[in-house]
């Protein structure tokens, strides 16, 4: 006797059995305490090679990225449905539990773009969990890196010069010196002030990430749009993207007393005639964080050009020097009285 058994059967025994519905993200992995091996494990995508984000997964940019080796990025954020992330003010947005900040790396290599690595940020019931996940040579899965890796890429730089380098997928602990507030883990990039160029507040809004889109009081400059913001401002939310998420009250640096926040007002505190706690080689001799007028005789500038790893800063996420990052901070400087 030949058994008939109805797509919906299947899919109630599907579910009895604990399976998940196909195509959708997978709220039990996000929120469970393992580690999970693949990528795919979470069901963010749509599709095995991470470009068709699933249902309430919504991609968004930042108006000043951080620098990472000039590696393209493509950022989602995940809320579980029924719930919303709240705005409070110009800063960071808050997470529910069970959301999920998702951002992949890579490069265009003759011609197409190309995955190298995926990060991940759990918001699980104990914090947040921040894991490396590393695409293969196929582009068909990533899979977890607990201990990072290194991968060799040749890619074309925005001055049109080819770059060889071998790029780093932070291990576990490495993402935690970045994403460490008061020493536990964060998310770092999605500011509201950094979110606002008009259409990204609007657009996790319309998906019902968020709730009405709010007025930000004091939007950071678009770096791909150098028209944007006086040149005062641009170099103040380059360093909030790109150094404040250590250098800020309860940060991995605070005891530099070198506090890069957008909001900081006091002029000693972000650098200006500000001599270092512990003056050494990382000081080049130089007696400023920043010396009005005077780039090349600034702390600040002299750690961003260097490559030599206990005086580059930051101190992680960076093989090269951001040539235009440096450009901009060093005109900022030459400007002050």
């Amino acid at each position: 006797m030949r058994l008939i058994v109805s797509a919906a059967a299947l899919l109630a025994m599907a579910l009895s059995l604990g399976a998940r519905e196909p195509m959708g993200v997978a709220d039990d992995v996000i929120l469970s305490d393992g580690l999970p091996r693949n990528l795919a494990d979470y069901g963010f995508f749509k599709d095995a090679a991470g470009w068709k984000p699933n249902d309430r997964v919504v991609a968004y940019q930042l108006n000043m990225p951080l620098f990472t080796d000039y590696a393209d990025k493509y950022r989602f954020i995940y809320v579980p449905e029924g719930q919303q992330a709240k705005v409070n003010g110009d800063g960071l947005l808050e997470f529910p539990i069970g959301s999920a900040l998702i951002k992949s790396f890579g490069y265009e290599i003759e011609g197409r773009p190309r995955l190298l690595e995926t990060r991940v940020l759990l918001h699980r019931t104990d914090g947040w969990l921040a894991l490396p996940y590393v695409w293969n040579d196929d582009q068909s899965a990533a899979t977890l890196k607990v201990a990072g890796k290194r991968i060799p890429v040749t890619f074309t730089d925005p001055s049109g010069e080819k770059q060889t380098i071998s790029y780093a997928v932070p291990n576990k602990n490495q993402c935690k010196e970045c994403h460490s507030l008061s020493d536990a883990v964060t998310p770092i990039g999605p500011k509201a002030r950094n979110l606002d160029d008009g259409t990204q507040l609007a657009n996790l809004a319309a998906h019902g990430i968020i709730g009405q889109a709010p007025k930000v009081a004091y939007p950071m400059p678009v770096w791909r749009n150098t028209g944007t913001g006086s040149l005062d401002r641009r170099a103040r939310a380059y360093l909030d993207a790109n150094c404040a998420h250590c250098h800020n009250a309860n940060g991995s640096a605070s005891n530099s007393g070198l506090f890069l926040t957008y909001e900081e007002n006091i002029p000693v505190r972000f650098g200006i005639e500000k001599r270092p706690v512990a003056a050494g080689r990382g000081a080049g001799n130089h007696d400023f964080s920043i010396a009005p007028g005077d780039p090349d005789r600034s702390i600040m500038i002299y750690r961003l050009k260097s490559l030599d790893p206990g005086i580059a800063m930051p101190e992680v996420g960076r093989s090269m020097v951001h040539t235009e990052g440096v450009e901009l901070l060093s005109r900022w400087i030459a400007e002050m009285q």
